[in-house]
């Protein structure tokens, strides 16, 4: 009797936990009859209308996505990052700006106080064990967020400078550059129906001020640009969007810090759109920090 008792329990026990789990908020899949429930519904077409928006960017031209444009990015983003064309030289690059995100190196100024540095790091790991990287995975995750070099000092500069040397790492650079800025940059770009300047200006902001959601990240930028300017996708005019999105960027930037030096905005981005160079067709001539440069 006792253990049938125990067994009558447990399923009596099994079956209201079922019911609960069945009909609980958030949890619910089909209705009585066995239809999907409205959370459900609400899941599948949102996928639906993710699938459909990836397809119709998949349709649209490259713009900024051709070889020719990507390069030419890199070498706009270099000039202000690194005060080169030849983007190629920053592989190696590492040093402490003294802008608090500690350690800023690699093609697009990985930092290690913000994440994307560490993060490179760790895939770099999984794919090639026991690079010269590797032993510093500690320390990065401790020092993420920070400014601090505790841990990395001495030697990490340096185990950066010659992992910079190995094709496989300058291919992991391009790849987490790709990953994390420049292919969301271009997509996004061509949802809100910007042509290639546009995907560039989105571009260069997100590697400037990281792909988050404060009001100083990209995507706090762009949400305050499409508060005050339709986008192209809206039937709002490029050029005017465009503008918005500078200006806001701008104040941004001079907000964290009023003396700030903006020409990768003013006489760089902004000469572009000002010439109605929406295509960021060259040849191209632009100034940054004083500097000249010149893409025929």
């Amino acid at each position: 009797m006792k253990r049938a008792g125990y067994l009558f329990i447990t399923l009596a026990l099994l079956l209201i936990t079922a019911a609960v789990h069945l009909t609980t908020p958030g949890h619910a899949t089909a209705d009585a009859k066995g239809r999907p429930s409205a959370a459900s519904q609400s899941r599948a077409k949102d996928r639906a209308e993710r699938t459909a928006d990836d397809e119709r960017v998949a349709d649209m031209p490259a713009g900024l996505a051709a070889p020719a444009e990507k390069e030419l990015a890199q070498q706009i983003v270099a000039s202000a990052e690194n005060s080169t064309l030849n983007w190629h030289e920053a592989y190696g690059y590492i040093e402490d700006i003294g802008d608090g995100q500690g350690y800023t190196a690699g093609v697009v100024g990985f930092c290690t106080g913000t994440h994307d540095l560490l993060t490179l790091v760790e895939r770099y790991t999984r794919a090639h064990p026991g690079n010269g990287l590797a032993r510093f995975l500690p320390a990065l995750r401790e020092v993420d967020g920070t400014d601090s070099h505790e841990g990395l000092d001495p030697g990490f500069t340096a185990a950066w400078r010659h992992e910079a040397t190995l094709a496989a790492f300058r291919r992991a650079q391009d790849a987490e550059r790709d990953r994390v800025y420049f292919g969301p940059a271009v997509r996004l770009a061509k949802r809100d129906g910007l042509g290639t300047l546009g995907q560039f200006l989105y571009y260069d902001a997100m590697v400037m001020h990281g792909p988050g959601t404060g009001g100083h990240s990209f995507h706090g930028l762009r949400e305050r640009t499409l508060r005050e300017a339709d986008p192209p996708s809206e039937g709002g005019d490029e050029e005017t969007y465009l503008g918005t999105f500078l200006d806001i960027r701008r104040a941004a930037m001079k907000s964290e810090n009023p003396d700030r030096d903006t020409t990768r905005v003013d006489t760089a981005q902004r000469r572009f759109l000002d010439e109605g160079n929406l295509g960021l067709r060259t040849p191209l001539e632009w100034k940054v920090y004083g500097e000249t440069y010149r893409v025929p």
